[in-house]
C-alpha cells in the first residue's frame, strides 16, 4: 500500500470517528422523552413534537381546528398541559366532534388556551410552588382563568375551575419553546 493510500485511509477513519463523535454528542445534548411511542426532541417546538405522538392526535387536530398551530410554534415560552386521546375520550360522546366545528372555534380556543401557561414551568418549579403555597399553587392560564396544582404522594395534579382534576402522567417534556406535561383528563374553564 503506498503512502498516499495509507494517508487517505487514515484520514477517512479519523473523519468517521469525528463524525460519529458529533452524532453521539448531539444525541447526548438532545435528552429525549418518549411520548405516544415517539421521541420528543428539545430542539423541536411544541407542535412539531406533538404531531409525532400517537397519544395526542386528538389534541393536534383540535389545535389545528382552533387555529393555534402558529402560536404554539412561536417563540414562547409556553407550558402546555397536554391531554391524551384517552383524556378526550372521557368527555361526553360527541363533544370533541362538536368542538372542532368551525362555528365552535371560540369555545375550542378557550378550552385549549386554558391548558397553556405563559412561561416555562418544569415539574420541580411547580412542586416548589405547591410546597410554598402550603399544598396548593394557583397559576394563571393564557385563557385568563387559574388552574390549581397540588400533590398527592409522588404525583402532581391540577384542578380546573369546575373542580375537575387531571394527573400529570409524564412531566418535563422539554421543547425549543417551552415544556409539555402530559395529563390524563381535559381541563375545563
Amino acid at each position: 500500500m503506498n503512502s498516499r493510500i495509507k494517508i487517505a485511509a487514515f484520514g477517512m477513519i479519523a473523519l468517521s470517528f469525528a463524525f460519529s463523535g458529533n452524532v453521539a454528542a448531539q444525541a447526548m445534548k438532545e435528552k429525549t422523552v418518549m411520548v405516544g411511542g415517539a421521541e420528543m426532541y428539545p430542539s423541536k417546538n411544541i407542535v412539531e413534537n406533538a404531531m409525532n405522538s400517537k397519544d395526542h392526535t386528538t389534541l393536534v387536530a383540535a389545535v389545528k381546528a382552533a387555529g393555534l398551530v402558529e402560536t404554539l410554534q412561536g417563540k414562547g415560552p409556553f407550558t402546555v398541559l397536554a391531554p391524551t386521546n384517552e383524556a378526550f375520550a372521557k368527555l361526553p360522546k360527541g363533544t370533541v366532534e362538536n368542538l372542532v366545528k368551525p362555528e365552535n372555534k371560540a369555545t375550542l380556543t378557550k378550552i385549549l388556551t386554558y391548558h397553556v401557561l405563559a412561561g416555562k414551568y418544569n415539574a420541580k418549579q411547580i412542586w416548589a410552588a405547591v410546597k410554598a403555597g402550603n399544598g396548593k399553587a394557583a397559576m394563571k392560564t393564557v385563557e385568563g382563568e387559574e388552574l390549581t396544582f397540588w400533590t398527592k404522594g409522588k404525583d402532581l395534579y391540577v384542578t380546573d375551575a369546575k373542580g375537575g382534576s387531571a394527573k400529570v402522567t409524564i412531566s418535563d417534556v422539554n421543547q425549543s419553546n417551552g415544556v409539555i406535561h402530559v395529563i390524563d383528563t381535559v381541563l375545563m374553564p
